[in-house]
């Protein structure tokens, strides 16, 4: 049976971390190295973003229950984050650098890299910790 509680903590942590980071990454820290790279259209749709990363955390929180690793609830949220995050990696930075010419890829592919290994080592963090008191053999 899904824990609700945990559904939704999840979820909020994912999405505050996740869209505080991808603005203070992209759009903070790094916009015009990001507009070089084309990865801008236009002003970003921030309501739009908001509403992506939510629904990416529910169903991110929502599978992590189903997957029954072994060790601490730590480990668990890491190895977890590890491989989401690698599924993102491949589905955000490669597709976009294979679905058009993108200026200093070698860049973007390690800046996005750095990016995406920040936010899901911060979702493992949180992950493990709202499951922690989960003991698992």
């Amino acid at each position: 049976m899904m824990n609700f509680k945990k559904l939704i903590l999840g979820t909020a942590a994912y999405t505050i971390c996740t869209f505080l980071l991808a603005v203070g990454w992209h759009v903070l820290l790094f916009k015009e190295r990001y507009e070089s790279f084309g990865y801008f259209e236009g002003e970003p749709n921030f309501l739009l973003g908001l509403l992506t990363i939510v629904l990416q955390g529910v169903l991110l929180c929502a599978l992590f229950p189903m997957l029954k690793p072994e060790g601490s609830s730590f480990r668990r949220g890491f190895r977890f984050a590890l491989l989401t995050g690698a599924f993102f990696w491949t589905s955000h930075v490669l597709a976009f650098v294979a679905k058009q010419e993108v200026p200093g890829a070698s860049a973007f592919i390690w800046m996005e890299t750095l990016y995406l290994l920040l936010q899901f080592g911060v979702f493992g963090l949180c992950i493990g910790f709202i499951h922690r008191e989960e003991k698992l053999i």
